[in-house]
């Protein structure tokens, strides 16, 4: 399948919009009188520093950036990740630290906020702080009280750029790709891993071609990896279930999941597709059937100004109509994270705008039987949206 080229600066190219990000924020925390704000979730550290780490608090190593509104930045990181850190950032202030000397993270996190005033307003991400950096802002610094910054950042990220808009396309088509490789490996006596692994295999490649062309010296690896959500037969009904030893049967359905696995330039994908192997009955073909429409149906209302949950209520009316009921959400922004604001679920009364992305699906669970899903990300327009992982959904017997 032919892919429309996409042509992306070099990495080191793309560091002015990681800081201009920086000093868009710096300016919304002196608009709410915010002096230093700590960021710990690694989305976010990425978001605004370009810097990802490997080595995180898993391995006792938390990762920081600490923004003040009146200029300053700090990147705290492990000392072992320091060359990867100076070469991806464009914060020049990187707090290093080494296992067992001084107190570690705690070092570099004084320095940072040694210059603040006893009552400069402190901020964090309340949400995704991890305990040990909680419990220490208020024995070292009375730090009982912070401020909450996650609604800033989160509005922030809602409207993509247009050079992540580019990204999110070129991830698309390594999703395509993935999903082309997945089918064409399904047949009868196949064992769903072997499916997962030809997924793998073909998205790395497609990242690799894509990443190639922009830029040889990139340190973002075009590996796809992590755990896909794949299931045949009437396990299928069990969602997020990974790929077993479980071969392939006649007449068995194959659900592919991207999403925990399409992740390219950092973008994180919605992508699902559903085959079936030598043959469908009736009844499963209108199930699955019905999720197309009940997507189809979130496509259409999808423009300018409608509000989220009437995405969702579209949808449900079609489950609703076949003698179903969603048992989930319609969909969800996303971005470098799996899971952005706002989500097209009742109670969201978010209006769509231009540059929002999100992943859309459809989605009916018939316990021990069966389970329908579809699923494509999806950039909304000035008139509707732009589908970034078009590929058909038709019921497809292999």
């Amino acid at each position: 399948m032919s892919y429309e080229k996409i042509s992306m600066p070099a990495e080191r190219e793309l560091l002015p919009l990681f800081q201009s990000r920086t000093e868009e924020l710096q300016e919304h925390l002196k608009d709410v009188g915010i002096d230093i704000l700590i960021i710990t979730n690694i989305d976010s550290i990425y978001y605004f520093s370009a810097y990802w780490g490997d080595l995180g608090l898993e391995f006792g190593r938390p990762t920081m950036l600490v923004v003040a509104s009146n200029g300053d930045a700090t990147l705290i990181t492990p000392a072992s990740e320091s060359l990867m850190a100076r070469a991806m950032t464009w914060v020049e202030d990187i707090g290093l630290y080494s296992d067992g000397v001084g107190e570690e993270w705690r070092d570099p996190l004084r320095k940072a906020l040694g210059s603040a005033e006893n009552n400069a307003r402190i901020a964090i991400e309340s949400n995704d702080i991890p305990a040990v950096i909680a419990n220490f802002l208020p024995t070292e610094f009375g730090l009982n009280d912070p401020i909450d910054a996650t609604p800033i950042i989160s509005q922030m990220r809602i409207i993509k750029s247009a050079q992540e808009l580019n990204m999110i396309r070129q991830a698309g088509q390594v999703a395509i790709a993935m999903g082309i490789a997945g089918r064409d490996a399904m047949a009868v006596g196949v064992p769903e891993y072997e499916v997962t692994l030809a997924c793998m295999v073909a998205g790395t490649r497609k990242a690799a071609e894509i990443i190639a062309a922009e830029d040889q010296d990139s340190l973002m690896s075009p590996v796809i990896h992590n755990l896909q959500a794949l299931q045949s037969g009437h396990f299928t009904s069990y969602t997020h279930l990974h790929p077993r030893v479980r071969k392939i049967r006649h007449g068995d359905p194959i659900y592919m999941c991207f999403c925990s696995i399409c992740h390219f330039k950092q973008f994180k994908l919605g992508y699902d597709r559903e085959y079936f192997v030598g043959s469908v009955d009736d009844e499963t073909a209108r199930v699955y059937n019905t999720a197309i429409e009940a997507q189809a149906a979130a496509f259409r209302e999808m423009r300018p100004g409608v509000a989220a949950e009437d995405v969702h209520k579209a949808a449900d009316e079609v489950y609703q109509g076949a003698g179903f009921a969603p048992s989930y959400r319609t969909g969800r922004a996303l971005g470098y994270s799996s899971l952005e604001k706002p989500e097209l679920k009742y109670g969201d009364r978010t209006p769509l705008e231009p540059g929002m992305v999100f992943a859309v699906d459809g989605g009916i669970t018939v316990p021990d039987v069966f389970g329908a899903r579809v699923g494509d990300t999806v950039i909304v327009t000035d008139d509707g949206i732009e589908i970034v992982t078009e590929y058909p959904r038709d019921l497809t017997v292999l």
